[in-house]
């Protein structure tokens, strides 16, 4: 009894180091284990596999990230980092220029197969091919580019706002902590949003007057560098209040400003079509007479 014991033993330590071995059966990584509590849902809801498709995204990142930062310089006015964190976009710069690279590819595939059926002349074939994922690549550039100027322009929009918030939060005994933390808490806008990853940085251990020049450097508004400016006299004044007041009030007039330079402007465009509408009936009906005196004085 006693043999058949141990050979069954033996061969239950060695079916299971030999199954150990094996990645079915194998106990995960202590990296995979990991991969879960991570902060991109989507690696962790997928686990790769030898051959898969997540491993041949993992090979092909790099490489699509290099070509569309390269082709990004070109473009870009600001680092794409920037832009993407000023925008709060899920994406980090890798995964942004990889969808890019992507969609152009895909385009260029659609492109090719269009030529292949079509068989236009060669000039259109080039065109179609080349000039197709030029414009998937350049409308995803476009399409950041926009939301980070819409964003900004809502931001120094709300800003009077949250100056004349702090500044009754200031004035009713709140600190400068708690009056940001209220703002990102009961807010619903752009500024609120800002103010929550500011609210965030100084829970990490950063200093006031550190997370609201991160939010400056990030934000790159006016209005936002002179709302900081202000924010950082608070302990050289005891009125802070009554200076963010009279920084709401110089917001506004500054937005009134512009506002009136928007409608100048318009305005003057529209002068633009009239103008050339009536000089262009005017010439005509000039030019009828005048040739008719150059013809009677040449005798003609």
């Amino acid at each position: 009894m006693r043999p058949l014991v141990a050979c069954g033993l033996v061969l239950w330590v060695g079916a299971t180091l030999v199954l150990s071995s094996t990645r079915r059966f194998a106990r995960a990584p202590l990296t995979e284990r990991l991969r879960p509590h991570g902060a991109d849902p989507w690696i962790a809801a997928h686990r790769p596999g030898l051959l898969s498709v997540e491993s041949f995204r993992d090979v092909l990142r790099p490489a699509a990230a290099a070509l569309g930062e390269l082709l990004g310089r070109l473009l870009g006015p600001d680092d794409l980092a920037v832009r993407l964190a000023r925008t709060h976009s899920p994406l980090d710069p890798a995964a942004f220029r990889v969808r890019q690279v992507g969609r152009a590819g895909a385009a260029l595939l659609a492109s090719l197969a269009v030529v292949a059926i079509l068989r236009p002349a060669a000039p259109f074939a080039a065109l179609a091919v080349l000039g197709l994922p030029c414009l998937v690549f350049l409308l995803a550039e476009r399409t950041l580019q926009q939301a980070d100027a819409a964003r900004q322009q809502r931001l120094s929009a709300e800003l009077p706002v949250i100056a004349e918030q702090l500044a009754m939060l200031l004035g009713s005994g709140w600190s400068t902590g708690g009056s940001l933390q209220r703002i990102a808490e009961r807010g619903t806008g752009v500024a609120a949003e800002d103010l929550a990853v500011v609210v965030g940085r100084i829970r990490q251990g950063l200093s006031e007057s550190d997370a609201l020049g991160e939010w400056r450097d990030l934000a790159h508004v006016a209005a936002v560098d002179r709302l900081v400016a202000v924010l950082a006299l608070q302990r050289a004044t005891t009125d802070l209040g009554r200076l963010l007041a009279d920084e709401a009030r110089a917001i506004r007039q500054d937005h009134h400003r512009h506002l009136i330079e928007q409608l100048d402007a318009r305005e003057q465009q529209v002068w633009i079509p009239v103008t050339v509408a009536t000089l262009v009936p005017g010439a005509i009906f000039l030019s009828i007479p005048f040739i008719e005196a150059l013809r009677l004085f040449t005798g003609s």
